[in-house]
């Protein structure tokens, strides 16, 4: 049976004006706070995306508080496009807006491809405010040269960080994910026969992320 997701659009201020924010409310009191970046705006992502949605569905159907905003220059977020630095600023305002309305709860950050890399900004730039993140969830994740944009080098990650590849990924190819998880003894787990969008395989998405909080991630006991 399909129940109504209590859901809400909503404008909040970031560095460079306005910031278009959909919240997702869990059906019970809220175990965390999880935020999903999507894929790259000036190549057509957006906070609807497919792979975004699904992976924010997933967070709040085990409990978490589910946010997607609009990187800059998408829908009613205002401001240009600035590579990730703008755009961890403007996720980091997200994330003191939840946390104002629903108070000091763990934070999750994930993302698909470019919001991703911005994830692993994120958590970057909270763990040097003294708040790190409680677990990460990153998908097709922009690393290394990707054809026709730019060269990505996401950081070190927490070493509990569920990372989900497509073995046919034509956008970021899996050595690129491959070569910058091994440095960590990151494990990745890849989809075989699928490509970046992970056509056909958003239940498994869905899958990995329940395991994965089953298996240990915080507010998951």
């Amino acid at each position: 049976m399909n129940t109504r997701i209590q859901s809400e659009r909503t404008v909040i201020t970031g560095a460079a004006g306005a910031i278009e924010v959909l919240t997702e409310m869990p059906d019970g009191a809220p175990r965390a706070i999880a935020l999903v970046g999507h894929p790259h705006p000036l190549f057509g992502g957006t906070m609807d995306n497919k792979v975004v949605q699904t992976v924010a569905r997933a967070l709040r159907e085990l409990g978490c508080v589910a946010l997607r905003s609009q990187f800059r220059g998408v829908g009613r977020t205002e401001g240009e496009h600035d590579e990730g630095r703008g755009e961890t600023d403007d996720q980091l305002a997200v994330i003191d807006h939840a946390r104002e309305r629903h108070g000091e709860l763990p934070v999750i950050v994930a993302g698909f491809s470019f919001g991703a890399f911005v994830a692993t900004r994120l958590a970057d730039r909270l763990a040097q405010r003294g708040t790190p993140v409680a677990g990460m969830v990153l998908i097709g994740l922009a690393s290394g040269a990707v054809e026709g944009i730019r060269h990505y080098e996401p950081g070190p990650v927490r070493e509990d960080a569920l990372v989900i590849h497509g073995e046919r990924d034509q956008v970021v190819p899996l050595a690129n994910v491959l070569a910058w998880a091994a440095p960590q003894n990151l494990p990745v787990s890849v989809l075989g026969d699928t490509g970046h969008f992970f056509h056909g395989k958003l239940h498994v998405l869905r899958l990995l992320i329940e395991r994965w909080w089953r298996a240990g991630s915080p507010a998951g006991q």
